[in-house]
């Protein structure tokens, strides 16, 4: 009796998670969308006599190393909206980089975002509700990232 109660609670389980998956309206995914994110550097190396559009880019999570082979230490990208710098051999945006916020190692907490290098809680900020820069109509409050939550 104990065995065919198992039996059936597993074929079960394996049913319902068949079927969530099957069904879900979202895929469940835990890679970054933007892993493939290029950064346009606003200068190109200045140690370079060569001005190629490649030497202009860095795709971002590009090896580094701080003492020797260090591509992105301080440099500005995407017209301002970046800045690139060597966190543990990799470059990272520290503007927009939840890891690191400001500067390299500074994680931001749960329900904040790194927006403009400052950890932000963007569950009620009204200026930044939900994500960087949503701003939120005047006299609307933002809750749980929303705007006008109710």
């Amino acid at each position: 009796m104990a065995t065919s109660t198992l039996k059936l609670t597993t074929l079960l389980s394996l049913t319902l998670s068949l079927l969530l998956t099957l069904h879900s309206p979202t895929s469940f995914s835990f890679a970054s969308e933007d892993d493939d994110e290029e950064y346009l550097l606003d200068t190109p190396f200045e140690n370079t006599r060569l001005r190629s559009r490649f030497l202009a880019n860095i795709k971002k999570g590009t090896r580094c190393d701080a003492a020797k082979n260090n591509v992105c230490n301080g440099i500005s990208a995407s017209k301002g909206e970046g800045l690139l710098f060597c966190c543990k051999k990799h470059c990272r945006n520290v503007l927009s980089d939840k890891n690191n916020c400001g500067i390299c190692g500074h994680k931001c907490k749960l329900g904040e975002r790194c927006c403009h290098g400052t950890c932000t809680n963007v569950f009620y900020n009204p200026t930044n509700c939900g994500k960087c820069d949503k701003m939120c109509s005047s006299g609307v409050k933002c809750q749980y990232g929303y705007c006008g939550y109710a």
